[in-house]
């Protein structure tokens, strides 16, 4: 996760944390806590007959350093460890579900106009901030237009300007987009989080939160959370939880081992593996939890000629970089990004390895294959300097000389990220094309990666955001995806699974990828 000054929330659903999500869930509120993805993961998930109890203190490693701490939960949270204690002592409107994947938070409904630019969201009954006081639409009101403010807050509510939030009566908040958009409660998941109303900047890190947990203190990065009694969405089983910031998976998976801590939050794979031979250790493993995709620039520069683009697509070998990458805690990906939309085009079919072809199209782009191109990659999350390397030995069968540039990550963040012509990037939450399209991929997008303009996309994104029907939405978003696939700066190889690692006592724990990972509210610990 960028460990930086970014403009945007790419940050948060990219590691996602805890992101994603996204990347990393919930339910109505909350059923997506339950069954877990990996032989081990039973018991972490709860089985059918386990009955939950109350009581115990959930000791959490999450990931983080100490330059990057915020208490800001408008702000951007570099940090997975910042990330994981706001979304547990601030609510946002809306959480990511299982099916549908936009699921009721401290919006217990909303309804759209018949011109799907209006949306109503009643707030949840019963809602109090943490110091008693009653939650209304004038604190939601006054969360959006300070979020909108920042400087990512047009990317988080796109379309939706700061004039057009208003308050109906206490119970009821209207968001009036720029167009029509039947995604639009989609985007208040992840980031809005609400504080009371007219919260100045100087306290906004003592500002009392609507979530589950109260924050007891705070120091360095590590914190620890109460549970709130009063909560309005249902029982919280853990008296507390403590987290503890880590700079590295490996010093925190070390952590768990000898018993420090009873979670390590999105360990990785090579933690995995290592805990694959302990009994006493268990796996909560979480599909289509992190999208990987090496990015290719379109608007200029040597990678610019589709033909470029799609012989590097055809040179790579997907299941050797899962394989290889991912230690196998991953799946195949065909260059679309959002793999966990109900909606995925699983029509479109998947890219095989083709050098013959991928050589014949350089040779037609006039591609020079005597020079040596850079690829420029971090080592913020495992794997992503690994998959550069093992591209570079790939496309080099191809005939394209690749040298792999690892930077510092402020470096990579200010001076390569939206700029480069060839490096890795990640995100956490999958589950939505269009939250992909409209971050990353439209002309207009405040995070265009690869620099991408293509108008039959923006025509096809245009039509399916305003689309409420579900066949006439998923042709839709059918179309936009093929776009994707054909011409995209995109290079997505795989998706890698997100890894929980929790000691034998540990419960309930979530296992929707991204934002999904945070929702600790039902988890609990076996006497």
């Amino acid at each position: 996760m960028p460990l930086l000054k970014v403009e945007d929330d790419v940050d948060v659903t990219r590691r996602q944390l805890l992101w994603a999500g996204g990347a990393l869930g919930v339910t109505a509120l909350l059923a997506a806590c339950g069954g877990g993805g990996d032989a081990k993961s039973t018991g972490a998930t709860g089985g059918a007959s386990a009955k939950p109890r109350k009581g115990g203190t959930l000791r959490v490693g999450a990931l983080g350093r100490a330059s990057a701490i915020t208490r800001d939960p408008h702000g951007t949270q570099a940090n997975e460890s910042d990330y994981l204690i706001i979304s547990l002592v601030y609510d946002t409107l809306a959480v990511p579900g299982g099916k549908p994947n936009t699921v009721p938070r401290l919006a217990a409904s909303w309804k759209a106009s018949e011109d799907l630019k209006t949306w109503r969201f009643t707030l949840a009954k019963g809602a109090t901030f943490h110091d008693g006081s009653p939650v209304t639409a004038a604190d939601v009101v006054f969360s959006l237009k300070r979020l909108r403010a920042t400087p990512s807050g047009a990317s988080r509510l796109p379309g939706i300007q700061a004039a057009n939030i208003t308050a109906d009566g206490d119970d009821t908040v209207v968001l009036v987009s720029d167009y029509a958009n039947a995604e639009l409660p989609l985007l208040t998941r992840l980031t809005t989080f609400v504080v009371p109303d007219g919260t100045a900047d100087k306290d906004i890190a003592k500002a009392p939160g609507t979530g589950p947990f109260k924050l007891d203190w705070f120091r360095g990065g590590n914190a620890r959370l109460v549970r709130n009694d009063d909560w309005y969405g249902g029982d919280v089983y853990l008296d507390a939880i403590e987290v503890k910031i880590f700079e590295s998976p490996q010093a925190m998976a070390n952590a768990l081992l000898a018993g420090q801590i009873d979670l390590a939050s999105n360990a990785g794979a090579v933690a995995a593996r290592t805990a694959e031979t302990r009994s006493d250790i268990q796996r909560v493993r979480r599909p289509n939890d992190m999208a990987m995709p090496i990015v290719m620039r379109t608007a200029d520069g040597p990678f610019a000629d589709p033909k470029v683009r799609e012989a590097l697509r055809l040179a790579v070998d997907r299941k050797a970089m899962v394989e290889q990458v991912l230690s196998g805690y991953g799946s195949v990906a065909n260059d679309i990004l959002g793999t966990g939309d109900p909606a995925y085009a699983k029509s479109i079919p998947q890219r095989a390895r083709d050098l013959a072809k991928a050589k014949q199209l350089l040779k037609e782009a006039g591609f020079d294959t005597s020079r040596t191109y850079e690829i420029l990659t971090t080592e913020d999350i495992a794997g992503l300097a690994e998959s550069a390397t093992l591209f570079a030995t790939q496309v080099r069968e191809a005939g394209v000389k690749v040298k792999v540039v690892k930077q510092e990550s402020a470096v990579f963040w200010d001076k390569t990220w939206l700029k480069g012509d060839l490096y890795t990037t990640y995100w956490g939450t999958n589950d939505s094309v269009v939250f992909f399209a409209s971050k990353t991929m439209v002309s207009d997008s405040g995070q265009n990666e690869a620099g991408w303009k293509d108008t039959a996309f923006d025509a096809a994104y245009e039509k399916a955001i305003g689309t409420a029907g579900t066949a006439e939405r998923t042709a839709r978003l059918g179309d936009m995806q093929q776009i994707e696939y054909d011409s995209s700066g995109y290079l997505l190889w795989g998706m890698a699974d997100g890894v929980d690692l929790a000691a034998a006592k540990v419960r309930g724990l979530p296992t929707l990828p991204g934002y999904g990972r945070v929702q600790l509210e039902k988890a609990w610990l076996a006497s």
